[in-house]
């Protein structure tokens, strides 16, 4: 392949785009090829013609100086096998830099419709890769039927970044996972940078996590003891996560330390794990269920968290953070975290003091 250099651009619609969508023509083709097995019928499914796309193929792998497609009369068209190192590649690219590229367009979108309408509240908040936190967001810049649309400014940080930033008068809110009672702790770590009588908590939504594995379980892991025991290729959220705190506490209640896990990777987001999971490169790694369910993967439940919002008790007036609320409150809050295989929380919205949700002690075994 010949060497060629990367060049990003945007453009500006009426509608926003979701997650780390990023378009690009060559990819565009690859994998419109390589899901209807014809060039024709992925013409169609682009709405162009035969012509355009054989023609723009030819282009790219004179461009590239690969060949991109294997095709005969007669036989069904297949990608080379340099063009599905090439796609998958990209794919595996595009998971991993969900978060940052969904913090890119959230930072853009954010200054072009501050300059366009200045009477919206805004919203600064640091919250960690979730995929529901940045459900959360698009509700409030969309609007609730029934609430206040809102400039919304999201920073994706680690627990501890997220709480300096609030603390330090960075951010309005800073977004946990946080146990759930019955649920192992793991949030010792964070309670110094919370004062109960400075801040509050906004509970959100329950995620629960688990072991993210092949479809059937072919390697009957159940546990992370099992995982310890059996040194099968284990890929980790990275340090500073609050999966990464939860996994060091579930190994020490099984009674194993970190060293005993063969990490072959360590990655910033759910969907990363579990895109690595689904290519073979691992066989297991501690996630969410909803980055389980999305790349097709089974799941073994171990802990439940609530993904909360913490706040100074003295911004709790601000216009922001009360459309917040109300956003939080709704039934498009509710149909957005079941879209997302969580569980809408019932004092969703709501204020509770720090030490009662959760628990700031170690609670008991997972549930």
């Amino acid at each position: 392949m010949k060497a060629r250099g990367v060049h990003l651009h945007y453009t500006l619609q009426e509608q926003g785009q979701p997650g780390a969508t990023i378009d690009n023509p060559l990819f565009d083709l690859l994998r419109a090829v390589h899901e209807h097995g014809s060039i024709q019928r992925a013409a169609a499914a682009r709405g162009a013609s035969y012509r355009h796309v054989w023609g723009a193929l030819k282009q790219w792998q004179q461009e590239l100086g690969e060949p991109l497609v294997s095709w005969r009369q007669g036989n069904p068209a297949r990608l080379t096998p340099f063009a599905e190192r090439l796609l998958w590649a990209e794919q595996q690219a595009r998971v991993r830099l969900t978060p940052h590229i969904e913090a890119l367009r959230s930072e853009l979108e954010h200054v072009l419709t501050e300059a366009l309408d200045g009477t919206r509240p805004r919203l600064t908040l640091h919250t960690g890769d979730d995929e529901t936190w940045s459900a959360l967001c698009t509700l409030a810049r969309d609007g609730d039927p029934h609430g206040a649309r809102l400039h919304v400014r999201r920073q994706v940080a680690n627990p501890a970044d997220a709480l300096q930033a609030l603390v330090q008068g960075r951010c309005l809110l800073a977004g946990l996972h946080l146990p759930a009672p019955g649920s192992v702790a793991h949030a010792d770590e964070l309670q110094p940078m919370l004062q109960p009588r400075r801040h509050k908590l906004i509970p959100c939504w329950r995620r629960t996590l688990g072991l993210v594995v092949g479809p059937g379980n072919p390697l009957q892991l159940h546990s992370l003891a099992d995982v310890a025991r059996q040194r099968v290729r284990c890929v980790q959220r990275q340090q500073g996560a609050s999966t990464h705190a939860l996994l060091r506490q579930l190994l020490a209640q099984a009674g194993f330390d970190e060293a005993r896990l063969n990490v072959v990777a360590h990655e910033d987001s759910h969907a990363a794990l579990a895109g690595l999971v689904a290519a073979g490169q691992a066989d297991v790694g501690l996630g969410s269920a909803t980055a389980a369910r999305a790349s097709g993967l089974d799941f073994v439940p171990l802990a439940e968290q609530v993904g909360c919002l913490a706040c100074s008790t003295d911004t709790l007036e601000h216009p922001a953070v009360q459309a917040l609320r109300r956003v939080l409150s709704s039934d498009a809050w509710r149909q957005a975290v079941t879209a997302l295989h969580g569980q809408p929380h019932e004092k969703a919205g709501d204020t509770v003091a720090l030490g009662s949700l959760p628990p700031w002690r170690k609670a008991g075994r997972t549930g």
